[in-house]
C-alpha cells in the first residue's frame, strides 16, 4: 500500500513548491484575487500533504522526501501563465489522488476521492475546462452529451 500513498505524496510535495513559487510571482495588491487563490491553494495542499505524511508513519513507512527543488512548468511573467501553470499542478495532483482513489479503501479512499474533487475545483477555479476525468482535462465535459455529465 505505500508505494500508492509515497507517489501521491510526491505530487503534493512539488505542488506545495509550485504554489509557493506562484504566490511569490503574484502581487497581492495587484492581483489580489489571483493571490487569494493561490495562496489558499498552497494551504490546501500542504494539508493534503501533511495527511499523507501522517498515513504513512501510521503504517510504519517513512514518507518520501521532497525534493529539493523542481522545475517551473513554463514562464511565469503574467497572470495568464500563472493561473495555466496552477492548472497543470492541480492537474498532477488529480491524477495522484485518482491514482489513490484506485488502490485504497474505507476512510482512506473516501479521503483520496476528496482530494480528487477538491484538485477537480479548483483547476476549474484556475480557468482550466471541467473535465470527466480531472487527471485528463484535454477529455473536457461536453454538456450536450449525457454520457459525459452524468
Amino acid at each position: 500500500m505505500s508505494e500508492p500513498l509515497q507517489s501521491t505524496l510526491a505530487a503534493e510535495h512539488a505542488a506545495v513548491w509550485l504554489y509557493a513559487l506562484l504566490g511569490a510571482r503574484t502581487s497581492a495588491s495587484t492581483q489580489p484575487t489571483l493571490h487569494d487563490t493561490l495562496s489558499a491553494a498552497y494551504v490546501a495542499h500542504r494539508g493534503r500533504r501533511d495527511v499523507l505524511v501522517g498515513l504513512l508513519r501510521d503504517d510504519g513507512e517513512e514518507p518520501v522526501a521532497a525534493e529539493p527543488s523542481y522545475v517551473a512548468p513554463g514562464p511565469l511573467e503574467d497572470g495568464d501563465q500563472v493561473r495555466a501553470a496552477a492548472q497543470e499542478a492541480e492537474t498532477a495532483t488529480a491524477a495522484a489522488w485518482a491514482y489513490l482513489v484506485a488502490h485504497t479503501t474505507g476512510e482512506r479512499r473516501r479521503t483520496a476521492i476528496a482530494a480528487l474533487r477538491d484538485a477537480a475545483v479548483r483547476h476549474v477555479g484556475f480557468g482550466g475546462a471541467p473535465s470527466v476525468d480531472p487527471a485528463d482535462p484535454a477529455d473536457p465535459a461536453d454538456p450536450a452529451d449525457p454520457a459525459t455529465t452524468g
